[in-house]
């Protein structure tokens, strides 16, 4: 069946369009905070390569180099806390620089540190987008307040000069670029955001890393928590059960031989009743093998998917378009996200209605569910979407959360159709 595209997502252009054109108090203050900021890191920067250059030949070129990449690490980090208080986008730390023994391992470990490069790259490229984040916050408004008041101030010299259509032309040029101002402001904030996660985060290697850490370290609690589960269940659930049906079967014994021969009703009542402990046990184990593996996806998303909408208490309209059949355990994380998703729209959402839509392209499988419920959830608020997204993460995918208060929600879980 093919895929349609849900109607939230044009709504979503039309949020980030109000968005660009409406500014944050901390993006103002960005600009004009920041640029003290910027010339400092810049001159420091440019004074760095400068002497850098000039010293490189010489006994004290490195020393030089290593505390001024030292030093470039420790503005990088300024400059990240300034972006985080003021443009909110909080870029993670990177980690610390190793410290080996001997004074020559350590000075090459900084000479080859790609944090401390990266962040003196960012103050010299944060130099030029300080000044032009100035201007336009500061001097750019302030010029068209002249030109909107140019009338005024040629009265003002010459009470006697007759209006003209430079009077006209400089107010309506005024206006327009100060109504370009807050774009400005907003698509400036947009570049030094991207460039602080850019340059001022881990470098690649040091985040590939630790998602490999984070991932290992959720899947091993995972499985850890999964198996302790297995084994209450198994001694809570399924060997009281045994028990019982062992208890039940040792008193049909007994009903079978008494000195007055055997009580037939008795053993009637006792055969049934371990007909029915037996059933409860095969049923119980039925649950318990289904959590370690579904036998339906023995037969690809495409039969279990929709045997686990029918089972959801809100109506759900499921939309597959599934080229290619993904590797096992990526079918298994998909179905468990569908399955933690719908619970979470039963449990917590008041929809009426949800739509669950899985296709596979270009490598990767999607799988998007979307909900007229109340809204409000996000990442970071519960336990449950933080941990399908780290569930994701173990396999190189990712979550994404559209839920505005008042509703629709749409979340949206993208991961590769192969494990590398």
């Amino acid at each position: 069946m093919a895929v349609t595209e849900h109607g939230g997502e044009p709504a979503a252009e039309g949020v980030e369009r109000r968005r660009y054109l409406s500014v944050r108090g901390g993006e103002w203050a960005f600009a004009v905070v920041g640029l003290p900021f910027a010339l400092l890191g810049g001159v420091y920067a440019l004074a760095v390569l400068y002497a850098g250059a000039l010293l490189s030949l010489t006994v004290v070129g490195l020393p030089f180099v290593v505390a001024a990449l030292l030093g470039a690490r420790r503005l990088g980090a300024l400059h990240r806390w300034l972006a985080g208080r003021l443009l909110g986008e909080y870029v993670e730390a990177p980690a610390g620089l190793r410290r080996p023994a001997g004074v020559f391992a350590r000075g090459r470990v900084v000479l080859t540190d790609p944090v401390a490069w990266r962040a003196l790259l960012y103050l010299v490229l944060r130099l030029p987008l300080g000044v032009l984040g100035f201007t336009v916050a500061v001097a750019l408004p302030l010029g068209c307040g002249w030109l909107v008041g140019f009338p005024l101030w040629v009265r003002a010299w010459d009470g006697g000069r007759p209006a003209g259509w430079l009077d006209g032309a400089s107010v309506v040029t005024g206006l327009v670029v100060l109504s370009a101002v807050p774009g400005a402001v907003r698509a400036l904030s947009g570049v030094n955001r991207r460039l602080a996660r850019l340059l001022l985060g881990p470098a690649r290697t040091q985040q590939r890393v630790r998602e490999l850490e984070t991932a290992r370290a959720t899947l091993l609690a995972d499985n850890t928590d999964q198996l302790r589960r297995l084994e209450r269940d198994l001694h809570d659930g399924t060997q009281a059960r045994l028990v019982a049906l062992a208890i039940t079967l040792t008193l049909a014994e007994d009903a079978l031989v008494p000195p007055a021969g055997p009580d037939l009703e008795r053993l009637r009542t006792l055969m049934s009743r371990a007909r029915g402990q037996t059933d409860d046990a095969i049923t119980e184990l039925r649950r318990l093998t289904r959590g370690i593996h579904p036998v339906a996806l023995d037969g690809g998303l495409g039969e279990a998917l929709p045997g686990l909408t029918t089972t959801s208490p809100v109506p759900v309209t499921i939309r597959l378009d599934l080229g290619e059949r993904p590797h096992p355990v990526v079918e298994r994380v998909v179905y468990f996200c569908a399955a933690e998703l719908l619970t979470n729209i039963a449990k917590h959402s008041g929809a009426r209605s949800a739509e669950l839509t899985v296709s596979t392209a270009d490598g990767r499988v999607r799988l998007c569910v979307r909900d007229d419920g109340r809204g409000g959830a996000a990442l970071g608020v519960g336990t449950g979407l933080t941990g399908l997204a780290e569930r994701l993460a173990a396999v190189d995918g990712v979550l994404r959360v559209d839920s505005p208060p008042g509703g629709p929600t749409v979340i949206v879980a993208e991961l590769p159709t192969r494990l590398r």
